[in-house]
């Protein structure tokens, strides 16, 4: 066993402790199918939000993590409910009456309301693959309408008609009296108006796998199970999904939790061992509330992309799966330089550090160089002292600070300042608040510009950040993070800012001269 695969076995990083998991369903013999399945589900009934994408994400760190401790092959499906009916209209897309008279039709045959795809769940089925294709991730897409309609599920549905009566008893255990009259596994497809109906049913013929029901009007029909004529209400087709797949691995949000038992024992009825789990809280708005597909609260993956780079998003993903986190613009920066500082530290780690750094999960182990000479903190800084509306206009200093870097040098520098322009501009620039200092904070600024004229010694972060410390304590501040504030808040409009020397040398000494000359005398708000 390589030094690597032995410090993946005993890795708290919990990616490793997930893989271990289902790599113990196999410690006796190989899965007779050949592979291990990891499995991501996505309801199409709305635009891609970015936690389904966290769903892809996390699961391929899992499914690398397993690469590395097992030579089982693996494959990793994405597996889209899109011939669920759709029970109401979202609230962020276009042509609503459109969508209004085409309630409860399975969503590969709603008409697409951007009129650009044949159907509205094929047109959030190629959002999301092309989404999962811009992180590159390795996967197979699956629609549960082609699953359907060309016979694929057919020998599952067949089981579940011979096994009705014990999968109901485990769902009418979990319903309300009321609901129980009514409910039935099987969701017939109305064979003259194309609506899922949630209907009673009257007549489970095991030995013709065939439903007997009657519509809203009263009209009776018998359809048989397979083909397309019906699906399985969306618990028992979770279970019953795991069962005609043989998937090993799935993971879904807390919201699901109270249903895996249901999950389990639907596919143990059928006859296949459920797979391993894993629950991970949700993610929430800025007011506290869940990120809802519907509606369109939360950042969605385009709008992250627009701010920072996809690494960046994966590195958000990683970190604490079973911590309920916010998702909102402010998390950006912090994400971008915890993942360029993890990607500076991976070198220097032993094996044990490197399979423990989110990076290696981020990468599958193939880790790049990180070329951020500058972090993306400092950058807003920079674009907000500047005035930047472009990335050229950074360049200027960023050369000045770090003489070999090129945009084509350091692609990932490069970006980084485009991001940080559009994000200034966006969401810094409409926010700040520029104040006058008061009497002992115009006297130490009055002193720094003073003292950083005269200045003749390295321009560089530690030299420039002592002169700033020394002027804040000859001025008699007392916590001198009040000092700081002050130089933040006069001259740079935010009550937080970055290391004032490190601002310094990238910004420019003369330059910061003038920028406290124009604080000083109320130019800058």
């Amino acid at each position: 066993m390589s030094d690597l695969r032995e410090a993946a076995m005993s890795s708290k990083a919990w990616p490793f402790e997930e893989a271990r998991r289902v790599l113990k369903r196999y410690e006796k013999k190989p899965p007779e199918k050949g592979y291990v399945l990891f499995e991501t589900g996505y309801g199409p009934s709305g635009l891609p939000h970015i936690g389904t994408f966290g769903e892809v994400a996390r699961t391929t760190m899992i499914r690398r993590a397993f690469e590395l401790i097992s030579d089982i092959p693996t494959r990793l499906i994405c597996f889209s409910d899109d011939m669920d009916g759709m029970r109401k209209v979202p609230e962020n897309v276009p042509n609503q009456n459109l969508l209004q008279a085409n309630l409860q039709r399975p969503l590969t045959s709603v008409p697409d309301p951007f009129e650009e795809f044949e159907s509205f769940g094929h047109h959030n089925n190629a959002m999301l693959r092309r989404f999962l294709d811009t992180f590159g991730f390795e996967y197979e897409f699956y629609s549960a309408t082609e699953f359907y309609k060309t016979g694929q599920f057919d020998e599952i549905l067949l089981r579940c008609v011979e096994k009705y009566d014990d999968l109901m008893k485990i769902m009418l255990k979990s319903l309300r009296e009321e609901r129980q009259q009514t409910y039935s596994i099987f969701l017939p497809i109305h064979p003259e108006t194309g609506r899922v109906l949630y209907v009673p049913v009257k007549h489970v013929d095991a030995a013709n796998g065939t439903i007997t029901f009657d519509d809203d009007d009263g009209v009776e029909y018998t359809l048989p199970v397979t083909g397309g004529n019906v699906k399985l209400q969306w618990k028992p087709d979770f279970g019953a999904r795991w069962a005609a797949l043989g998937v090993d691995f799935e993971m879904y949000g807390k919201d699901h939790s109270t249903n895996t038992p249901i999950y389990d024992g639907i596919c143990r009825t059928l006859g296949v061992r459920p797979p391993e789990h894993f629950t991970y809280e949700l993610f929430l708005d800025d007011q506290g509330q869940k990120i809802s597909k519907s509606k369109g609260n939360g950042l969605s993956i385009d709008e992250w992309l627009t701010y920072a780079s996809t690494e960046s998003l994966s590195y958000f993903m990683y970190q604490k799966p079973k911590t309920a986190k916010r998702l909102w613009w402010d998390v950006i920066p912090k994400a971008m330089d915890e993942y360029h500082q993890q990607l500076r530290a991976f070198p220097g780690q032993d094996a044990k550090g490197q399979l423990n750094n989110p990076v290696w999960h981020i990468h599958g182990g193939d880790v790049p160089e990180s070329k951020m000479v500058v972090s993306f903190s400092m950058l807003l800084n920079l674009a907000s002292a500047a005035g930047a509306e472009h990335k050229d206009a950074m360049w200027g200093f960023i050369r000045r600070y770090a003489p070999d870097a090129t945009p084509a040098s350091h692609p990932d520098m490069d970006a980084a300042a485009g991001y940080a322009v559009r994000y200034y501009n966006d969401f810094v620039k409409p926010t700040k608040s520029y104040r006058a200092p008061a009497e002992q904070e115009r006297a130490a600024m009055e002193d720094l510009a003073q003292r950083l004229r005269d200045y003749d010694g390295a321009v560089a972060d530690e030299e420039l950040q002592t002169l700033v410390f020394s002027v804040g304590k000859d001025h008699g501040f007392e916590n001198l993070r009040d000092w700081f504030k002050a130089l933040y808040e006069v001259l740079l409009g935010q009550s937080q800012g970055p290391r004032f020397g490190g601002f310094i040398a990238l910004y420019g000494v003369a330059e910061t001269v003038t920028l406290i000359e124009k604080g000083l005398a109320g130019e800058l708000g």
